[in-house]
């Protein structure tokens, strides 16, 4: 089916190209009848405009690019849900794509966003993503870039936050009010600013209370349930039980709570778990998981009218972060039994 073209409209109403472009484009100069003809006239041809001559034109294309490390965790469709909420409203399509976890995959993400003149990026960095060269590149030219969750602090960008210290050293609290004293932090990737948050909330509670606690208090694990299971394994073969764990997130501790189960331990009676993050599975699971639940749709709408405003700042902008606040979930996952 042959595409039609504005010269074809011009061919079939005998006007020059020129003529139909002011109409299109609702120039002042043309008479509004003359407008209404050519743009009916249009509709039935079936012309369309080429999105791509528009962005060339009007130097925007109307679309936000988004680069997540994963789609396996519910975490970051949430926020997604949140974004597009917003981007959409505003008339802008929304580009997403994932790295994998990987900074190679990552930059190639970004560069294929760029050369398809997205007007703005947010963007949740990798686990594998040490150099951030390329962005402050982007940065330089004035490039609209929003980063959530996952950031760097070498970057001067908007930035959505989740307050990660707070709610470590109210997740753990909890434990200790609950009776227990041998408690282990199932830590991220330590390069991540979410994990050292996470860990020095934990540790922070740890030493308010005085409860004792050493390098094995650490166990640097991943974000998926195997990262937990495999921790959790590693324990049970040492013989080397806590009595409470606080997982980085819901998947980390879910993987700990099926191999306890897959031994023959009981949650919480022999060992307590606390997640992060709040997934749908918390509740579903059994014991359900007491876990500390973020505002990921909250998180999205954020990042999103961060860039909003950025792109509409004309060049005075001014980096902002915004720390959002959330809940503890509590379960039966954690509750000591009287």
């Amino acid at each position: 089916m042959k595409h039609i073209t504005i010269k074809d409209v011009a061919k079939k109403l005998n006007c020059s190209v020129s003529t139909i472009s002011r109409a299109f484009n609702d120039k002042y100069d043309i008479r509004k009848e003359t407008r209404e003809h050519i743009l009916a006239t249009a509709k039935e041809m079936g012309y369309s405009p080429n999105p791509i001559a528009k962005s060339l034109l009007k130097q925007c294309s109307n679309q936000i690019g988004v680069v997540i490390p994963e789609f396996i965790n519910a975490f970051f469709p949430e926020v997604i849900i949140g974004i597009q909420e917003v981007l959409i409203k505003k008339g802008y399509q929304v580009l997403i794509m994932q790295s994998n976890e990987s900074h190679i995959t990552e930059l190639e993400n970004v560069k294929t966003l760029e050369n398809n003149m997205v007007d703005g990026m947010i963007i949740s960095l990798s686990l594998g993503t040490k150099n951030v060269d390329y962005y402050k590149y982007l940065i330089s030219r004035g490039f609209p870039l929003v980063l959530f969750n996952r950031v760097s602090n070498e970057l001067e960008t908007s930035k959505v936050l989740f307050d990660d210290y707070k709610w470590a050293f109210f997740a753990t609290e909890h434990l200790i009010y609950q009776g227990y004293v041998k408690i282990v932090h199932f830590s991220g990737p330590s390069g991540l600013v979410i994990s050292q948050n996470r860990k020095n909330g934990f540790l922070d509670a740890l030493r308010k209370h005085k409860i004792p606690f050493d390098e094995s208090s650490i166990i640097e694990t991943g974000f998926m349930i195997s990262d937990g299971e495999r921790e959790m394994e590693k324990l049970i073969n040492e013989n080397n039980l806590p009595e409470a764990i606080l997982a980085v997130n819901d998947p980390t501790a879910i993987g700990a709570m099926k191999t306890l189960k897959k031994h023959g331990y009981k949650v919480p009676y022999d060992v307590a778990l606390v997640g992060f993050t709040e997934t749908k599975l918390a509740e579903l699971i059994d014991p359900p998981l007491t876990s500390v639940a973020q505002p990921t749709h909250e998180i999205g709408k954020t990042a999103a009218r961060l860039l909003l405003e950025q792109i509409e700042s004309n060049g005075i902008f001014v980096p902002q972060t915004v720390i959002l606040n959330g809940r503890l979930n509590i379960r039966e996952s954690s509750m000591k039994l009287k």
